[in-house]
């Protein structure tokens, strides 16, 4: 599913033209990418966390070369699911492949 596919199905489901949505989910995912950068923890009920986790620095090696490179220390987005998505998303792939939908 894209960003695409996601601004349809919200247009079709509120009546909101898909420009209008599609300002809406930009707005959406800005807010939580700019929250991130502030070190902000977005958290979404029923959905799941999103927070930011620092790499510690390491040393790595080019596959090609074999050089040895120093890498810095990262920071990089993460997402947790919340119990209640994770156990939604299980039991409706289950009922899908039950009725013999392979959930394609």
């Amino acid at each position: 599913m894209t960003k695409a596919d996601i601004v349809d199905a919200i247009a079709q489901g509120t009546g909101l033209t898909k420009m209008e949505t599609e300002a809406v989910v930009d707005g959406f995912l800005k807010t939580v990418a700019d929250g991130l950068c502030r070190g902000e923890t977005i958290e979404l009920r029923n959905f799941g966390v999103f927070r930011v986790k620092e790499r510690a620095p390491r040393t790595g090696r080019n596959p090609r070369t074999g050089e040895v490179v120093e890498l810095d220390t990262q920071y990089v987005p993460h997402f947790k699911v919340s119990r209640e998505l994770r156990q939604f998303v299980d039991r409706e792939v289950k009922r899908g492949k039950e009725g013999g939908n392979n959930g394609e």
